[in-house]
């Protein structure tokens, strides 16, 4: 892979190599934002990802798409130039966010790949504009020789622009099959029409003064540039906020895909996943009882500082209110990524029978003279699966008194007095396990998280490189006010990302270092913290539980309460590192990725991480006891491609 030779020499500066990391996918140099087009060509058993990149300077602009192949998600191969750049006149302005689809414009496989993508020809583009139409089309870009070389469709393009006058975007197709599409949504398709005939489209933006939503379309399987509007899909008000467990949905959307789920069961749930723009600040989010003790400035949470946008999901089921004209309406919705992810963009995977999603990891909390420096911008998450998760039985929430109050969820009464829960969950993708090939792998377990732990060696997990995974559970006691692990990157232990559950306040944090005191604390760099909702439900076994409540069995349950059995889930923490990269999961329902832009040692030398601490504090701080215990935690340091 070769490059310009100014870019070469970028390379080799140590500004490019300090935060740059080595496992995720990443564009040669420069300006990276939204993953474009992934999918997967059975021709070949590649899996394809594109992203918008400006291959000639590191803000956003001439907006291109780079290209990366992989046979298995995690080693890519990265083209040097854009596959995509600004050259007709209909898209001479931008190559902005697409699908991708391995067939021929009939819908036949015969090895040929297809782009549907969002031609620019006019900028600025901004849901606080007035919005001009036709700047924003709809075009294809096919490619018969494996995905080296793509070429326009000559009837570019092939929708003009929104169906509406007063929209607010109208970009970033999206292609699915919906062999679940309610009746409602059937029925727009006409008569004549069947829902297997068809493959169904979005196309995202908002209605100006009105709601966000996206515009759905079908699409004839056997000729993939014929479009029919069917309406939008969903209607909401603008800055709809069901409560802080489901964030803000904002006022325009953008990247917006609809994904069916099916839990063990085989229930379904139709989500929708979209970044969400125009949304308030989330400052009313709790903090922990710690918070007032930080050493730096600004004490509110790092998306204050940020572009006020979010990446949340919403389920979504058939529409009941005569009313309004849109097919579906919103049932229970929550967040996807709290943190430094946006523009999730996925696609069924037929070898692991799955959706996949890939998300932009952003560089905003560099301020731009820092950013210029680094001479690139941005980089592509490791791959999400995302699942309907299912906890049957379930009692109550940590601290919040009603599930109904958990905005996140879907609690259904099970008759029994307790709950089935269902919820959106995200998970990386298993073939991520690979970058653990020739890693050191250490365990511990069963240690006791004490009011010494933080000093003791049993709960202490040394390491050696900043590409590590850990993965860990840990039973949570009943008196405990904050439990997680530290992470130390240095050895005398100055400069530390402390992670952590906060159970009083139902919140996951991730409180980053202080860079005061270093070489990096004029460049006002955001190092506030990260915090998300996350809360933890007790269960109910299931043998106090009859599945048949008759007469006899409620008779045996008033002698059985007593000895009824309540278990609260452990908090199970999964986290990567790559030199500046932290993506976490926290049982497998909430996600937090960060950034840590860690300054160079005392010595001059290269960011480091030289352990992880777990620990728990307790209400009372004076108290000898301990409540919280590690069940086991595992660690694998050197993570590196294979």
């Amino acid at each position: 892979m070769s490059a310009p030779e100014t870019e070469r020499n970028a390379s080799n500066t140590p500004e490019f190599t300090r935060w740059r990391p080595s496992f995720h996918l990443i564009a040669p140099h420069n300006w990276l934002n939204d993953p474009c087009g992934p999918g997967y060509d059975p021709s070949t058993n590649k899996y394809h990802v594109a992203y918008q990149w400006n291959p000639t300077g590191n803000d956003w602009g001439d907006i291109s798409w780079g290209r990366a192949a992989s046979s298995d998600l995690v080693s890519w191969e990265v083209d040097a130039e854009p596959c995509l750049a600004p050259a007709a006149p209909y898209d001479d302005k931008g190559i902005f966010t697409g699908c991708f689809q391995p067939m021929n414009l009939r819908g036949e496989k015969d090895g040929t790949l297809l782009y549907f993508y969002t031609s620019v020809n006019k900028l600025p583009i901004h849901y606080t504009l007035p919005y001009t139409p036709g700047c924003e089309t709809l075009s294809i870009a096919l490619s018969n020789d494996q995905g080296r070389t793509w070429e326009r469709y000559a009837q570019n393009p092939i929708l003009n622009g929104p169906p509406l006058t007063t929209a607010t975007a109208w970009r970033d197709p999206y292609v699915f099959e919906w062999p679940s599409a309610p009746e409602r949504v059937r029925r727009l398709l006409g008569e004549g029409h069947e829902n297997d005939d068809v493959l169904y489209a979005l196309i995202c933006g908002g209605i100006r003064d009105m709601t966000p939503t996206t515009f759905l379309y079908a699409i004839q399987r056997n000729a993939l540039d014929k479009w029919v509007y069917l309406g939008d899909l969903v209607d909401l008000v603008l800055n709809f906020v069901p409560s802080r467990w489901s964030g803000d949905f904002g006022v325009n959307w953008e990247v917006t895909n609809l994904v069916t789920l099916t839990d063990d069961d085989g229930v379904s749930r139709d989500f929708l996943i979209m970044g969400t723009e125009g949304c308030t600040p989330p400052s009313s989010f709790p903090s922990s009882p710690a918070s007032s003790q930080r050493a730096y400035d600004n004490q509110a949470p790092a998306r204050d500082r940020r572009i006020q946008r979010s990446q949340l999901w919403m389920c979504i089921n058939e529409n009941t209110r005569s009313s309004s004209s849109s097919p579906m309406q919103y049932a229970y919705g929550g967040i996807f990524d709290n943190g430094l992810f946006y523009a999730a963009n996925s696609f069924w995977d037929p070898v692991a029978e799955q959706q996949v999603v890939f998300g932009w990891i952003t560089e905003e909390d560099l301020p731009d003279e820092v950013r210029g420096e680094q001479g690139w911008s941005g980089l592509i998450s490791l791959p999400r699966v995302p699942k309907l998760q299912t906890i049957k039985r379930v009692k109550r929430a940590r601290m919040t008194a009603n599930l109904s109050d958990i905005t996140s969820i879907e609690a259904v009464a099970d008759g029994s007095g307790t709950h089935t829960v269902r919820t959106l969950g995200v998970a990386l993708d298993k073939r991520v396990e690979k970058l653990r090939t020739g890693a050191r792998e250490t365990r511990i377990g069963d240690v006791v998280l004490g009011p010494e732990a933080k000093h003791s060696d049993e709960a202490f997990m040394p390491l050696d490189t900043t590409k590590w995974e850990v993965d860990a559970e840990i039973a949570v006691g009943k008196d405990c006010k904050r439990v997680g692990v530290i992470i130390y990157h240095a050895e005398n232990r100055n400069q530390k990302t402390v992670v952590f559950w906060d159970p009083v306040c139902e919140t996951f944090q991730v409180d980053r270092p202080d860079l005061s005191n270093t070489a990096l604390g004029s460049r006002n760099i955001n190092h506030a913290p990260e915090i998300t909702p996350h809360t933890l439900f007790t269960t109910v076994s299931a043998a106090s539980q009859p599945e048949k409540p008759t007469t006899l069995a409620k008779l045996f349950s008033l002698f059985s309460k007593a000895s009824e059995r309540e278990t609260e889930e452990p908090l199970h923490i999964r986290a990567l590192f790559d030199t500046s990269v932290l993506e976490i999961f926290v049982n497998e329902r909430s996600a937090l990725t960060t950034r840590i832009y860690q300054a160079a040692d005392e010595d001059g030398g290269t960011p480091a991480c030289v352990g992880l601490q777990f620990f728990a504090d307790e209400v009372d701080s004076t108290s000898d006891t301990a409540s919280s215990r590690l069940l086991r935690a595992t660690v694998w340091d050197g993570l590196a491609c294979p």
